[in-house]
């Protein structure tokens, strides 16, 4: 048997972050994926789903210094459902995937403390502007 999520989406508010006394971590975020299809009438129609993930431990330390409100995620885990009772004692039910792996793709947070010399670092060297060389003309002495 697999319990096996993938995900590719946005983040729709920053990311929470936990410390438990045991000095545990949870992160927690909400997440939404998009999907483009055509209706009966050929008509291009988007739905949003959106998704509750949870991190843990050095995994959840990690992305809360890097995901913001809107940063791209993949996520890779597994779904799982709980339910709790509320305060007015009512039964709740919880679905939420736990993350294994994840990927900032885009919208990472800005660090006051490193230097924002990344595309400068990164970005492709000027190409060389081609040299014409010289020659003379060619002769027809060809030995055919």
């Amino acid at each position: 048997m697999v319990n096996r999520v993938t995900l590719i989406g946005r983040l729709g508010a920053d990311p929470e972050l936990r410390t438990f006394d045991n000095g545990s971590s949870l992160l927690t975020f909400r997440m939404a994926t998009n999907e483009s299809y055509k209706d009966r009438d050929g008509n291009w129609q988007d739905k949003t789903e959106w998704h509750s993930v949870v991190a843990w431990r050095n995994l959840a330390e990690r992305l809360e210094r890097q995901l913001q409100k809107g940063s791209q995620v993949y996520i890779e885990g597994k779904l799982t459902h709980r339910d709790y009772e509320d305060r007015d004692g009512n039964k709740r039910y919880v679905t939420e995937v736990v993350a294994g792996m994840a990927r900032v793709l885009s919208g990472r947070k800005e660090d006051p403390n490193a230097q924002n010399n990344y595309q400068q670092q990164n970005a492709p060297a000027p190409a060389a502007q081609p040299t014409v060389a010289e020659s003379k003309p060619m002769e027809d002495d060809l030995p055919f």
